[in-house]
């Protein structure tokens, strides 16, 4: 028992590390809007969040989240605490779903509700957090003339990591099962 526990710490410990290097690879995809930057650090969330479940998802963002706070935030933590926000709800709907039912259709499925409400979650927290801590009382008007940005940004981020989840789970997960950071041997594959 001790030693799992050990072994799942030391596995969301390297998905922690992973997703902030990651992290540091950011890039605006939009000229308009170049506060959005995307990344895909929220693969190894995922990654982190099928392999030992949703929990161990939301300490794989927190701390990563927490890293890039600590290391040199350029928002003041506000962007650290909406893509908390943002990533975590992507994250609970697969990994929540995947404890009780595996397969190729739930996890599909469930990928997709998680960009949906990834997406949603991401409108709300960019107008009530991130909008109006930086730009005061324009930030209504200023969200109105940005919020499709915010919308497409998301589904592609979403859609983005999702799709590279799912092509890199079954090929990495057994790295894990073989070095034994794996904590229960029914996660070895998503399309079982």
């Amino acid at each position: 028992m001790q030693r799992s526990v050990t072994q799942k710490i030391v596995g969301i410990a390297l998905f922690s590390a992973l997703s902030f290097v990651v992290s540091l690879l950011e890039f605006p995809i939009f000229p308009a809007a170049s506060f959005l930057k995307l990344d895909f650090s929220a693969v190894f969330t995922l990654l982190g969040g099928f392999m030992y479940g949703p929990i161990a998802g939301i300490i794989i963002c927190a701390v990563k989240e927490l890293i890039r706070f600590i290391f040199g935030s350029s928002t003041g933590g506000v962007g650290e605490i909406a893509n908390f926000l943002v990533i975590t709800s992507l994250v609970i709907i697969p990994t929540v779903a995947y404890r009780f039912k595996k397969g190729l259709p739930v996890v599909i499925i469930t990928l997709v509700l998680g960009v949906l409400t990834m997406t949603a979650v991401a409108l709300m927290s960019n107008r009530f957090i991130m909008f109006p801590l930086y730009m005061g009382e324009g930030a209504a008007a200023a969200f109105n003339g940005l919020w499709y940005y915010v919308l497409f940004f998301n589904l592609i981020k979403g859609f983005a990591v999702s799709l590279i989840v799912f092509l890199l789970y079954k090929r990495v997960s057994w790295i894990f099962k073989k070095i034994n950071l794996q904590s229960s041997p029914e996660n070895d594959t998503i399309d079982k």
